[in-house]
């Protein structure tokens, strides 16, 4: 007998996971209140990297000269920017969505859930009808929203989200930008380059990376022309005429600093999407963190799932939302799933690109691992120059023991697109051979990787030796 499983939200983790299910032979009900895709197509990862793209452009035209091309008089136009974002993530949504109706055992159901029981949805469907429908499991998808912070006057006028922000026409003379996680940092690097005067405030650039990379990165953005604060944190936001004023102090020294612009974005995180659901009548416990989940994304409520960014597990990325979702539905069909949640990729669309995977230099430090390292500079390779972007590195560790790769910090061009090579390496638990016996082609960016990891054992042709450094 066929298991019938409800889906709650259609976003990377939930319609990966309706369809999962779909393909083993599941009857799928997979319920949404807002458009399919969910934040990461709507209003996250797709919309910021259109922008992206664009701010790629806009800075390119600005180095035209360095190419031998001269271009006057370019700007850019925020409703046609809009129009695209709009037309992009309208052909993906529409894809998802034809992709979903050619399965027969999936019905999408538009409308808001909650959980009666273990076993029954109840649905507020659009049509303002209600329905109930009964299932052998739940997995709840419902994803993340932005949250803000307590800071005193987050509620004036132009105190804006990410999600404000991708809706707005018009480029801000200056954003102030409160918030160093990768969300505030996209942005900064993307607004800089559309026209933005960017002023960021940020506690910490990113968490959880090479210090390497929190040193460097300020470094990159003022030289991108955008004006950089660490270490601090915004205390108050107040109207001066028609601007905003943010007083901001820094953390370890008894200093505060005043800076003015025309909007401030909010970008200090993400919380769990779990109002409606009616977690507490089910008997499912979650904080501010999330829905709490065992090692197979069950809550404390047997038979009920929590995957992507709704859960406690604090990896707010949709290519994880997604695995999870396929374990879950692997597992609930009898099949015996694995997934390392060690091991994935950490993508920050600024620019320079970051990419980074496994274990940094200070984590491999605190678990005693006895490591070697090597460093190879983008400006040593020949695409990288001849793109323009000769900025960053490619960082490589190792285990000095048997020469297993451990992790991996790129910064610089396609940083993101080339970490997946070192991904694949690190989850398949390869050691350097699996790297240096295979040949990388000339000239490419992935030339640049391929020098990183011959310079672990001094064999790098095109830096000078030594780049290794022994714990």
């Amino acid at each position: 007998m066929s298991k019938n499983i409800a889906v709650i939200g259609a976003g990377p983790g939930g319609y990966v996971a309706a369809i999962r299910g779909a393909q083993l032979g599941a009857n799928i009900y997979l319920i949404e209140e807002r458009e399919v895709g969910g934040t990461c197509l709507n209003r996250g990862c797709i919309p910021t990297k259109t922008y992206f793209r664009n701010a790629e452009i806009m800075r390119t035209l600005r180095r035209s000269k360095e190419f031998g091309i001269t271009v006057d008089n370019f700007k850019l136009d925020g409703k046609a920017l809009q129009e695209r974002k709009k037309a992009v993530v309208g052909q993906l949504v529409g894809g998802i969505e034809k992709l979903i109706s050619s399965y027969n055992n999936i019905e999408f159901i538009p409308g808001r859930a909650s959980i009666k029981d273990k076993n029954t949805i109840v649905i507020d469907l659009k049509d303002g009808n209600t329905r109930e429908i009964s299932v052998d499991n739940i997995v709840i998808a419902t994803g993340s929203k932005p949250t803000m912070t307590e800071t005193k006057g987050i509620d004036l006028e132009g105190v804006i989200t990410s999600d404000d922000l991708l809706e707005m026409e018009e480029i801000p003379e200056t954003l102030i930008v409160v918030g160093g996680g990768v969300i505030g940092l996209e942005f900064a690097s993307i607004y800089q380059e559309l026209g933005s005067q960017v002023i960021l405030l940020a506690s910490r650039i990113l968490k959880n990376v090479d210090m390497e990379l929190t040193r460097r990165l300020p470094m990159f953005f003022k030289k991108q022309g955008m004006e950089t604060y660490v270490d601090i944190r915004a205390k108050e936001i107040v109207k001066e005429g028609d601007k905003l004023k943010v007083i901001a102090r820094y953390k370890n020294k008894d200093k505060e600093i005043e800076v003015v612009g025309d909007k401030v974005l909010i970008a200090s995180g993400r919380g769990p999407v779990v109002e409606g659901l009616n977690l507490d009548g089910v008997g499912v416990e979650y904080d501010h963190k999330g829905i709490k989940v065992n090692e197979h994304f069950e809550t404390t409520t047997e038979g009920i799932y929590a995957i992507g960014d709704v859960n406690d597990l604090g990896i707010q990325l949709a290519h994880v939302a997604s695995s999870q979702g396929i374990y879950v539905m692997e597992r609930l069909m009898g099949l015996t799933p694995d997934i390392n949640l060690d091991v994935y990729p950490n993508c920050v669309f600024t620019l320079p690109e970051v990419a980074f995977v496994g274990l940094t230099e200070e984590q491999l430090k605190e678990k005693n691992i006895d490591y070697i390292s090597s460093k190879f500079m983008f400006a040593a390779n020949g695409k990288a120059l001849s793109l323009g972007e000769g900025e960053g590195f490619i960082k490589v560790f190792a285990s000095k023991e048997d020469n297993r790769i451990l992790g991996i910090t790129i910064v610089g061009p396609h940083a993101n697109d080339l970490i997946h090579e070192g991904a694949l390496v690190i989850a398949n638990d390869l050691k350097l051979d699996a790297i240096t016996r295979t040949i990388h082609a000339h000239p490419t960016l992935s030339e640049a990787f391929m020098e990183a990891v011959h310079g672990l054992e001094d064999k790098a042709i095109h830096m000078a030796p030594p780049r290794k450094k022994r714990k």
